[in-house]
């Protein structure tokens, strides 16, 4: 007896995803509203995570694109990957360098991080159920 998988997400890891999302960005932004740096400085680092989710989701297509046999050049996979580990680089680089606590810097880590994990997720979850769409 075959029984039929199904691809599509779940509503509660859909939810879960976006969640976590929604929840890693606005801290990450209302840090930033609240610090007491520059405007120029809060724009490197809104520029930052703006960087970063752009990268992290080109990265997640173009890694699940390959996997399924879409063709994907080496130069844009290879500028997705450049872009995430550049992200990343230089938001250590811009908080090693920040005039502020440490557990501030700890913070805006972890919020970025959850944000470009979460990025990735929902990518995911948006690529799994239009897939499942299409078989059912």
């Amino acid at each position: 007896m075959n029984r039929a998988i199904s691809h599509k997400p779940t509503a509660a890891f859909v939810g879960a995803s976006w969640t976590a999302l929604m929840l890693g960005a606005l801290a990450y932004l209302v840090g930033l509203w609240n610090t007491q740096m520059l405007l120029n400085e809060k724009g490197y680092y809104l520029t930052l995570l703006l960087y970063g989710l752009f990268a992290a989701v080109s990265v997640q297509k173009a890694v699940r694109d390959r996997m399924e046999g879409i063709s994907v050049t080496n130069i844009y996979y290879g500028l997705a990957w450049t872009s995430v580990m550049s992200a990343l680089v230089l938001l250590c680089i811009g908080l090693w360098n920040a005039g502020i606590s440490l557990s501030e810097k700890g913070f805006y880590a972890m919020a970025y991080a959850l944000s470009l994990f979460a990025a990735i997720a929902v990518q995911k979850n948006t690529r799994d159920s239009g897939t499942a769409d299409e078989y059912e």
